[in-house]
């Protein structure tokens, strides 16, 4: 772990707190201002379809001022949508707090590339293990979000108004930390070099289509299930700094087992580590449909926070074999786009079913994208198998 990785590493908890907080408090707020329940996680909705049209600008300008200065324009765009979101929950204006969460996706699609830049500070043979422990820094999040949104929903008269506001804070933070980070510096491409193959052409292989379909599709069934707990457990009739603390615990699940995930990838081999996590979503599923205590719905979300890490850590892994250095703005981009669309359908999907079908029709439907996964690999393996 170098100073850069260090620093890179606390910069995805802050970004993970900025996610939490989102995830913990917009489907809230947007239930007390929305016209109809259905469309309470409209501004979930936002962050991620946000997200998703902002990949391509985001490669852009990763290609044109590299890693450093891309994240900052990435950080300052989260600072002005908070104010924004701050300033919208306290005219209880519906639709700006939409369309603040929309541009706060633009902060997403970067801090989605937090990851990738971390295989590149770290030396070809510790690839997985700096890609597992960056990702692990979400722990700061996973203890720091709900507990932000916690205690400062109610800093101001308006609910929420103050999670808002202290988003402000870390967004600033993130900014200083990432000055201090020293990426590789961009190279200028000489007049006549390749830019490599075309994205169709790269998107065509087998190991970009299950890195693909594992990353979107895991982040999906995660999204949504976490997007819907706190209006689940609101139903159920428990208080909000109950779901804050499952929400903990799903986080702690998302990004503790970063410490050891990328080792544990080296020794049994990434498609074995993504299939135990299948299995784990699957677990998870069975015990949110078999009640809804308190402590069902915090192992139901623990487990899968770790089925999500084995799932998304693997197939990270798995992309960056799909690409070429100087096809690498493209192929992440697109991998980024595939995620972030999923996630759009998923938390509008999560708020639609879950308050006109209820929890465990959720659940059921959830299967489907986990199944998604099981057969992707299936046929990473037997494709393999035919080339040897």
């Amino acid at each position: 772990m170098n100073p850069n990785l260090f620093l890179l590493a606390l910069c995805q908890g802050l970004f993970l707190t900025n996610n939490v907080t989102f995830i913990a408090i917009n489907g809230l707020v947007g239930l007390s201002l929305a016209p109809v329940g259905w469309m309470a996680t409209l501004p979930v909705m936002g962050y991620v379809v946000g997200g998703a049209l902002s990949t391509g600008l985001v490669a852009k300008s990763q290609a044109k001022w590299g890693r450093r200065v891309s994240f900052q324009l990435g950080l300052l765009v989260g600072l002005l949508s908070a104010v924004l979101c701050a300033y919208a929950a306290y005219t209880h204006n519906f639709a700006l707090l939409t369309v603040a969460t929309l541009i706060a996706g633009y902060y997403s699609a970067n801090g989605q590339l937090y990851r990738f830049a971390a295989a590149e500070l770290a030396e070809a043979s510790f690839r997985e293990k700096a890609v597992s422990w960056v990702m692990a820094g979400g722990l700061i999040g996973a203890i720091v979000g709900p507990n932000l949104a916690s205690k400062s929903k109610g800093w101001f008269e308006t609910p929420f108004m103050g999670a808002y506001v202290a988003l402000t804070v870390v967004a600033v933070l993130g900014m200083v930390l990432m000055h201090f980070v020293k990426f590789p510096p961009v190279v200028e491409k000489a007049k006549g070099s390749s830019d490599g193959r075309p994205l169709s052409e790269i998107m065509k292989q087998p190991v970009f289509i299950v890195a693909a379909v594992s990353s979107a599709m895991s982040y999906g069934v995660m999204n949504l299930l976490m997007a819907a707990t706190p209006l689940a457990m609101q139903v159920c009739g428990y208080q909000f700094s109950d779901a804050a603390l499952v929400l903990e615990w799903h986080v702690i699940g998302m990004f503790a087992p970063g410490f050891i995930t990328g080792h544990l990838i080296k020794k049994f081999g990434t498609l074995q580590i993504m299939g135990v996590g299948v299995l784990l979503n699957f677990v998870c599923i069975a015990v949110a449909l078999s009640g809804t205590d308190l402590n069902q719905f915090l192992v139901a979300l623990f487990l899968l926070g770790v089925g999500w890490n084995f799932v998304f850590t693997g197939s990270t892994t798995l992309s960056m074999t799909a690409w070429r250095p100087e096809e690498k703005d493209r192929g992440q981009a697109a991998i980024n786009f595939c995620v972030f669309a999923t996630m759009a359908v998923t938390s509008f999907a999560s708020g639609a079913l879950v308050t006109t079908q209820g929890w465990t029709w959720l659940n059921y439907g959830s299967l489907i994208p986990v199944a998604l996964i099981a057969l992707s690999l299936a046929w990473m393996v037997w494709v393999r198998k035919q080339s040897t």
